[in-house]
This record gives structure tokens, sequence and C-alpha cells, in this order.
């Protein structure tokens, strides 16, 4: 039944190809990069599957060569190689037809707001962005802050941010919920290790089709920026402040100097939150009903502690501990993404035979 279905998935490859290389499709844009889309997403899938049939032509012609006494010893290491090589392969096939989350691709909206521990809590939140902003960095994105409310002491209240590139939800979906910094706060005189939190929330980024906002359903009201002072205070109403009246949601936004960019940053954000809210409430109707919440990146949950004394960060949920913190806060966390990534694959699969 598997194979059935990967023969012809890769019938649809082929289908594509072909499609690519018609005159008409490459002069219709748009419908080049849905076509060119769904090739690349198949194209991992195909190659594994092309391998996996190489192997088994493989595997008899070996079987048979056991039978030739001056073959046989090659012939038995050969099998043993090409045999562990099957089972990875067979493994590999069923994470690459896991249904795909249709957010993976997408950019996304990146919330960090100071929780339990006050100023040293903001500090830590301003920790967290530069993580995630060199690991964005590293990665090729472009991160661009929307608002941002700073602390006295350093740090942020509240930041917002958009992260945009290629496969940016797949990489940070994971990072939604409580972070936990455990260090010693240059304030205190005691040397006394202090407990703070932040919360992070991840979002894959709204786009037109998925959201429709009437304009009926908008209070907009522009302000003069509030800042530091002096040179940072806008002399002229360009803040913005949406509100969606059937939801309540509040969005602000005073980073531009320009009203209309305002306006248009604070609507992607709205669109955004609006957009996730339902799919939390989809996810936790999901999860309600099979008694069990599977990766559903509850902002609740307590997911990560950062030790500094210890120079530890823990990952609660799959309890993985790297004794590297300084390298993590300087926006190594490929390893923890992947390792994500891969627990909720295992945990898919689960799932997905026990279903």
């Amino acid at each position: 039944m598997m194979m059935d279905k990967i023969e012809e998935l890769e019938r649809r490859y082929q289908e594509l190809e072909a499609l690519l290389s018609d005159p008409a499709i490459i002069s219709n844009q748009s419908e080049f990069r849905r076509l060119s889309r769904e090739h690349s997403d198949l194209s991992e899938l195909v190659a594994v599957y092309r391998r996996y049939r190489k192997v088994l032509v493989d595997i008899e012609d070996n079987r048979e060569l056991l039978a030739d006494p001056d073959m046989k010893e090659m012939a038995e290491d050969e099998l043993k190689s090409l045999g562990a090589e099957k089972d990875q392969l067979d493994a590999d096939i069923r994470l690459l037809l896991l249904p795909k989350d249709p957010n993976d691709n997408k950019s996304v909206i990146l919330e960090i707001r100071a929780g339990t521990g006050g100023d040293e809590s903001a500090l830590f939140a301003g920790d967290l962005f530069r993580m995630y902003s060199r690991f964005a960095d590293t990665n090729r994105w472009r991160v661009e802050t929307i608002s941002a409310s700073e602390s006295e002491r350093g740090g942020f209240k509240e930041i917002i941010a958009s992260v945009e590139g290629e496969g940016v939800f797949a990489k940070l979906k994971y990072e939604s919920g409580t972070h936990r910094v455990q260090r010693v706060p240059e304030t205190e005189a005691q040397g006394r290790i202090h407990t703070s939190a932040c919360t992070v929330a991840i979002m894959p980024e709204a786009e037109d089709v998925d959201i429709e906002i009437r304009p009926d359903d908008l209070k907009i009201d522009v302000y003069r920026s509030s800042g530091a002072g002096g040179q940072h205070v806008n002399t002229t109403d360009s803040a913005v402040r949406i509100t969606h009246l059937p939801t309540g949601t509040v969005v602000a936004c005073q980073e531009e100097r320009s009203q209309i960019k305002n306006r248009a940053k604070a609507m992607k954000v709205l669109k955004t939150r609006i957009l996730d809210n339902i799919q939390q409430a989809h996810d936790s109707k999901l999860a309600a009903d099979r008694k069990q919440q599977v990766g559903s990146g509850d902002r609740s949950e307590r997911i990560r502690t950062y030790n500094f004394p210890q120079g530890r960060m823990t990952d609660h949920r799959i309890g993985l501990t790297l004794y590297r913190l300084d390298s993590i806060m300087a926006g190594d966390i490929a390893e923890i993404a992947d390792a994500l990534r891969a627990y909720y694959q295992m945990e898919a699969l689960k799932t997905q035979s026990e279903g």
C-alpha cells in the first residue's frame, strides 16, 4: 500500500518535470512557481525511493552470488551492508510520507515578552532576541523589528519582529513556550541565583489568501510616537494602533517614521495573530479529542531552562541537555532545532502507526 502511494507520487513527479519544461507554463509565473514548489517537495522522496529500489535489486543480485563459493564471502558482506541501508531508507521513506506542515516554508512573526523576574526578565528577553537574530543571520533570514517596548535597565518588556526567509517556521516553530533563565543578576550583591522567565511565540506569517479582514471590522488610531526623548521622538502622528473589533485583538506599531509603513506592519501582525488564534483553537480541539498534546506549541508550557552558572541549557520536552550555553546564546541553536524536529517526527510516526 505504501509503495503504491510512492509510485503514484513518482508518476506525478515525472509529470511535473514535463510541465515545467512547457513554454506555456514557464510564461505563467504564478503557475510555474506553484508547480516548482510541488516538484521540490517531491524531489527528496523520489530520490530516496529510487535508491531504495536499486538497493532491492542489488540485494537480489548478491543473493544469487551466494551459490558461488568464490563469491559467497563477498556477497555476504555486501548483503549486510545493503540490509542496513534498506532499513534506513525504509525509515526515511516513512518520515518523508508524513503529512507536511503547510506553514513550514513560511516566514514568521516572533514575539518575546518578559514574564516573572522584573528587570532580569527584560534583560533575558533581549538576550533571546539576539540569539534568534544571530541564528537568522546564519540562515540568511531577514529580521525586522515591528514594535519594541524597552526596559529602563536594558532589554525588552516586549519585542515583536518579522523573520523572513525560506523555511523559517520549520526551524523555529518549536520555540514557542516559556523560557526560564537562572543566573546571578549584576545588581545582586550576595551572589544569589535568580530565576526569571520570558514567553516566546512563533507564528507563521499570514498571507492574504489565509485570512480576509473586512475594513468595517477595524478601528484605526494614529498618535505621536513616544521614545527615549530628543531625536527619537517623532513630532508627527505616525504611530498606528489597529483594533480588530470582532476579536478585540490590538496591534500597535511606531518603529517607522511613516504612518503608511507602520500601518502595513501592524496589519501584518494583526492578520498573523488572528490566524494563529484560529490555529491554536483548532489544535486545542484536536488535542482534547486525542486526549494528549503532541508538539502543539502550548504557550503556557515551560519548555527550556538556561542555567548560566553551570553553562547549561536543558530542553524539558525531549530531555536534551547541552553544556555550551555561550554558543547557544550566540545563536548556535541548529542542533536544538534539529533534535526537536526529529523527536516530533518520531512522535508523529508513532501516532500514525497506532492509528
